[in-house]
């Protein structure tokens, strides 16, 4: 069943904002791939608007850090008005932004303290961005209602790539037309409303195993087995009132290809061609793409997804229902922890410039919102000499259920590093048990199977979870989401004979490998 009624959120993670018009031509670095779509000219300032800046921090960032967080009473906008748009960024105390190899933001969430959510109980989740660093603009005619008494609150999450510590500031730019212009008397009032296909968890993520879905690619949840256990779709939201949607555009990590938005209507006659597949009243209202500027393909965050264009404006009816899905390439690799969410803006109460998408077909090809970013330029895959090829190691036979000890950023056997020349080996039907020590320090640790010999240089694009056998571990350790709560993981018994190498997701520069022996082996 779905979630119903204006009753509002909470949530402790990522979505994207919304998409703008006039389009620009695409730009790129060396080696980057063309963009596919127009890219919104977003950098002026929307006419009556003023662009204001605004920073969190400084932050320090702990070695290894990837942990979830609230700032309160951050900084706000000084006079009442209308937000028509918003974007974020990182930056170090010289100005620059990081790497994102080195340090990026997982997640910004805006939330309002003195709102109300409208698809889960809470305060309300006005924008949002992840490392592809979606930009938010409204369409001509539609702003936010901004009180200087509203109350914000920061929820983060800062992902540190490296053993190192580092400080940053959030950033984030503010386009405002205040109340006392004389544009504001001509504003409509925009609603967000918060999609997302785990919407309500803790940690609102799935994972997108290689090979499973339809011709490489897995749509959530309708490819999930059991997605929903309780019986609550966490995809679905009933409109409370007649209203029009506004813009939107959507979020996913690296692998996803898109999200998608549909409208169910019950008894309804969809446009041809415009149906969901298995569903003849839920019509189609937009594809929001990704499209990747990484040369390695679909495995980065060198993307940008695309946003509504300005002409979108499908009418909603009280008791339709909204809903989203999520798609992710898995013709190669394993994307774990993946999210899919939009972020959609709608005028309630009015039907007034919109068109009513069972009548007339209303999804259409959009913009993106920025191009190639500069701080996606190290994409890793090159040789070096920092690694060892384990998979010419001799083996190190070892009892099943010998423990290996992880501690400052290294697995203690089988470590890749260079000189390394053997591996632990255990026997057909045996195991390893990893032990993160490091947790104690609240650092957390994946063992996740890479394509051997997965010995080339870490950058956005490498290494990925592309091992023809795969396994991962979940991030070990303590104090909540992300971490999985345990700090061991057993290697599965039932592997066939071979050399295994695998890496850390979250530490990509850590590496190792074992061997399993077949049962016949002599001792």
């Amino acid at each position: 069943m779905p979630r119903r009624g204006w009753s509002v959120v909470a949530a402790v993670v990522l979505a994207v904002g919304t998409v703008g018009a006039g389009a620009a031509s695409a730009s790129t670095s060396a080696g980057e791939r063309p963009s596919r779509y127009p890219i919104a000219n977003l950098t002026p300032v929307p006419a009556g608007a003023e662009r204001l800046h605004f920073e969190v921090g400084p932050l320090t960032v702990r070695p290894g850090q990837n942990s979830i967080a609230f700032t309160r009473r951050i900084p706000q906008p000084p006079v009442d008005g209308f937000i028509v748009g918003m974007r974020t960024n990182l930056r170090r105390a010289d100005g620059s932004v990081p790497p994102v190899n080195v340090i990026h933001l997982h997640h910004g969430v805006w939330l309002n303290l003195s709102a109300k959510d409208s698809t889960e109980p809470g305060p309300l989740r006005f924008f949002a961005a992840g490392e592809e660093k979606t930009i938010m603009a409204l369409p001509t005619g539609y702003g936010y209602a901004y009180h200087t008494t509203d109350s914000w609150v920061l929820n983060w999450m800062l992902h540190n790539n490296l053993a190192t510590s580092d400080q940053v500031w959030i950033t984030y730019d503010i386009d405002l037309v205040p109340a006392s212009s004389p544009m504001a008397a001509s504003l409509r009032p925009a609603l967000p409303i918060w999609m997302d296909v785990q919407n309500g968890s803790a940690y609102p993520v799935f994972d997108a195993v290689q090979g499973t879905g339809t011709h490489g690619a897995y749509t959530y949840p309708d490819q999930a087995v059991d997605p929903y256990p309780s019986g609550i779709a966490k995809n679905k939201w009933v409109v409370p009132v007649d209203g029009v949607l506004l813009a939107t555009a959507g979020h996913v990590h690296p692998g996803g290809l898109h999200d998608d938005l549909w409208l169910t209507r019950a008894g309804a006659t969809v446009p041809r061609g415009k149906a969901k597949p298995g569903s003849s009243d839920t019509v189609h209202l937009y594809e929001s793409v990704a499209d990747y500027f990484e040369p390695a393909g679909k495995v980065s965050w060198d993307f940008a997804v695309t946003g509504t264009p300005p002409t979108w404006r499908p009418i909603v009816h009280r008791g339709d229902v909204l809903s989203i899905t999520s798609t992710y390439d898995t013709q190669h690799t394993s994307w774990y922890e993946s999210m899919g969410i939009m972020v959609v803006w709608m005028a309630p109460g009015t039907t007034a410039g919109g068109a009513d998408p069972f009548a007339h077909a209303v999804a259409a090809t959009g913009a993106l919102t920025h191009g190639h970013l500069a701080e996606n330029d190290q994409h890793g895959g090159r040789h070096t000499s920092d690694y060892a090829n384990l998979t010419r190691a001799s083996s190190q036979r070892v009892p099943s259920g010998t423990v290996i000890p992880i501690m400052d950023f290294a697995y203690m056997r089988g470590n890749m590093a260079a000189g390394n020349s053997t591996i632990p080996a255990i026997v057909q039907g045996g195991t390893l048990t990893f032990r993160n020590d490091d947790a104690a320090q609240g650092i957390y640790h994946t063992i996740t199977a890479c394509a051997a010999p997965c010995n080339l240089t870490s950058g956005i694009a490498y290494p990925i979870a592309n091992a023809k056998t795969q396994f991962d571990s979940a991030e070990l350790g303590h104090g909540g989401p992300p971490a999985s709560g345990l700090i061991t993981w057993s290697v599965p018994r039932n592997l066939p004979p071979g050399t295994y190498t695998y890496f850390c997701r979250i530490h990509p520069s850590m590496r190792g490998a074992f061997r399993v022996l077949p049962a016949s082996a002599k001792p």
